[in-house]
């Protein structure tokens, strides 16, 4: 047996065993529960697929051989419905193992040959635990930027302090899960109905005795008083102005320290809120402060630019087969441009264009994003509205008003057939035309959950062929031109 064993304490994780064979199931349950599983048993194959069906379970142990159904049957039917469930299938019977293809194709995580020691399928069990972490991991983060994102146009807008205190309690009760909260804000922020303690506004929620002051917090200065502070059984996110000065304090009573993803998730909602506080107190202060003023802008353009960068970098995360696809279009496209003898600020409007071409698919479901298998049409039309969905969201902010027409037409066609203007030729802006050449290299040299990746050959005798009829050739050539050394990595 393994040297060292987890305790009976609950680890958050449950596990359905499923075997036609009574003293398998009871076995397996009572040695998994010993280390802090929740285990049920089924020793009907047909029953645990409704049970995997009615409720959530992490991870599926299951019989290969059984009646009347086999394991894989079982895992196929499954898959209908449940494509997160982590499965490992046993089976005692060497000579008939599993073929490699159906483990594949079923997405079947790990196989175990039952003996009458169990290390090897807890060593299976503890990795599909790690996996899962990770997965809520990435959910959670996923999850709180999107909440960050919703709440940015009420923070951002210039409405009563109320309303804006409001909406900033309520999205940090998503960010993290608390007994209690205080938002309290300094006393420049002029009058409101809000409660007042010694000239601040205050806004209470749930329990918060003992709450720290901003009194307290006032002496910190410089880049101390920027940080996440957590002192038991308090979070504490101080917002600051652009000089430094603390300007309010959130504070959230919570059961145990929050873990490194929190304090990320956190850090970028304080930094957002410390913006638009600033923006607010300063337009009240127009007439005094009109450099403040202008520094706020500079500071609210930098902060939304990053929102909006994780959103592209959260798009490309949903899927692994394009994951870094929009920083590879976005400098084989400055790369094009350069060729064609274009000037520096030319080039980098093209590299920033592309690296948001795809912002627009943030609004297009993981199904149809990651579907294994060709799109229906009604599908494909979803997937067709993204450049102008990614047009409507960059053109919110005037820095990128000069790139909203780009993104729009970078599936344009040369011969008019593209989408979603029907332009022809010279009517596409000729960055839009770049990037086409950029992005449908990219993608044909790329993995996809529908189809492997071509080869660099193929791929460039494709955009050859496509030469006044999809591409420009102007661009084609100059892609062509490019250093071998780069097609080289491209293809890796």
């Amino acid at each position: 047996m393994r040297k060292k064993r987890q305790g009976s304490g609950q680890n958050n994780f449950s596990i359905l065993t499923v075997d036609d064979d009574p003293i398998m199931t009871s076995t397996l349950q009572a040695y998994f529960q010993r280390s802090g599983y929740y285990v049920d048993v089924e020793n009907d194959p047909c029953a645990a697929i409704e049970r995997v069906r009615k409720r959530h379970y992490d991870i599926l142990l299951l019989d290969f051989l059984m009646t009347p159904i086999s394991g894989d049957q079982v895992v196929e039917e499954i898959r209908n419905f449940d494509k997160d469930i982590f499965i490992i299938l046993l089976t005692g019977h060497k000579s008939v193992a599993p073929p490699i293809k159906t483990i594949r194709e079923l997405d079947i995580q790990g196989y175990y040959e039952k003996d009458e020691r169990f290390d090897q399928l807890e060593l299976l069990v503890e990795s599909c635990a790690k996996s899962i972490i990770q997965m809520r991991t990435i959910q959670n983060y996923k999850n709180g930027l999107s909440a960050i994102m919703d709440s940015l146009p009420e923070i951002y807008h210039l409405q009563s302090f109320e309303h804006i205190m409001g909406v900033i309690l309520k999205t940090a009760s998503t960010l993290i899960q608390a007994s209690g909260y205080v938002l309290e804000l300094s006393p420049d922020f002029g009058q409101g109905e809000e409660e007042t303690y010694q000239g601040n506004l205050i806004k209470i929620q749930g329990e918060t005795e003992g709450y720290p002051r901003m009194t307290k917090m006032s002496v910190w200065n410089g880049e101390k008083g920027t940080a996440i502070v957590y002192d038991e059984p308090w979070v504490m996110l101080p917002f600051h102005n652009p000089s430094g000065k603390i300007i309010g304090l959130l504070s959230a009573r919570v059961s145990e320290a929050p873990k490194d993803d929190k304090f990320q998730l956190l850090e970028v909602f304080s930094k957002q809120v410390s913006v638009a506080l600033s923006n607010v107190l300063l337009h009240s202060l127009v007439e005094r402060k009109n450099n403040e003023i202008m520094k706020a802008y500079a500071h609210l353009r930098s902060s939304y630019v990053e929102v909006v960068d994780a959103l592209r970098i959260l798009v490309d995360a949903r899927d692994t087969y394009t994951r870094g696809h929009s920083d590879r279009v976005a400098e084989c496209a400055s790369m094009i441009a350069k060729a064609m003898g274009k000037d520096d600020s030319y080039c980098e409007r093209v590299r920033i264009a592309g690296l948001f071409h795809d912002i627009g698919k943030i609004g297009v479901s993981d199904e149809i994003l990651m579907k294994k298998g060709p799109l229906t049409e009604e599908e494909f039309a979803i997937i067709k509205k993204h450049p102008q969905d990614g047009a409507r969201i960059l053109s919110a902010l005037t820095m990128f008003q000069d790139i909203v027409p780009i993104v729009r037409s970078h599936h344009e066609r040369m011969d008019g057939k593209g989408y979603p203007d029907g332009l022809k030729s010279e009517m596409i802006p000729e960055e839009a035309r770049i990037i086409a050449v950029a992005d449908s290299f990219d993608a044909m040299t790329s993995n996809r959950s529908y189809r492997k990746a071509l080869s660099i050959k193929a791929a460039v005798d494709e955009l050859v062929k496509g030469k006044n009829t999809q591409f420009d050739p102007a661009a084609v050539e100059a892609f062509l031109s490019i250093d071998s050394e780069y097609l080289k990595e491209s293809g890796e």
